[in-house]
């Protein structure tokens, strides 16, 4: 019988905290808290772990709505991933704005086109998300060690966009 290390303890914990916290694939009130902080300071300049500030027009309210996330760039094009999948509202709501969003890099603030990358390529995207997106490791049903072909089974259940700059 193995004995858990202090570290694998909290690192469990901290993961089913997480998950704690989309519980049916949405935030509870903890995690707006959160995701408005890490959104707010995004927005300001201030980059902790690399997120950054997408802001879409809400389908329904029709207001913009700050989302936090963490761009990943593969052979110089960048991409962000939804951790919560397909039915997330910022996934949904960047599709009915035909992609259109704001983001928040840093100091940068450019008009951006998401465009959702094919399911047959996502696999490397994937696995580079995750690699850069601690906290969105919990949510999705694949782990960034395994081999591409594994990754790429899951890949329906992950959306990946790709980032495109129409005034640069």
């Amino acid at each position: 019988m193995r004995v858990v290390g202090l570290r694998e303890r909290l690192t469990d914990l901290w993961a089913e905290n997480t998950r704690r916290m989309y519980a049916g694939g949405r935030p509870n009130a903890r995690a707006k808290r959160l995701n408005a902080l890490w959104a707010r300071l995004a927005r300001r300049g201030v980059r902790v772990g690399g997120v950054s500030t997408l802001v879409v027009v809400g389908r329904s309210s029709g207001t913009p709505i700050d989302v936090p996330i963490i761009p990943v760039r593969v052979d110089g094009r960048v991409y962000v991933g939804s951790m919560l999948g397909p039915t997330a509202n910022w996934v949904r709501n960047i599709q009915a704005a035909g992609g259109h969003a704001m983001l928040h890099d840093g100091r940068h603030h450019d008009r951006v086109i998401l465009v959702e990358t094919p399911v047959e390529g996502r696999a490397r995207l994937i696995q580079a998300f995750l690699d850069a997106a601690p906290g969105a490791r919990p949510h999705v049903p694949v782990d960034r060690s395994q081999p591409l072909d594994q990754i790429q089974r899951y890949a329906d259940q992950i959306p990946v966009f790709e980032v495109t700059y129409p005034d640069r």
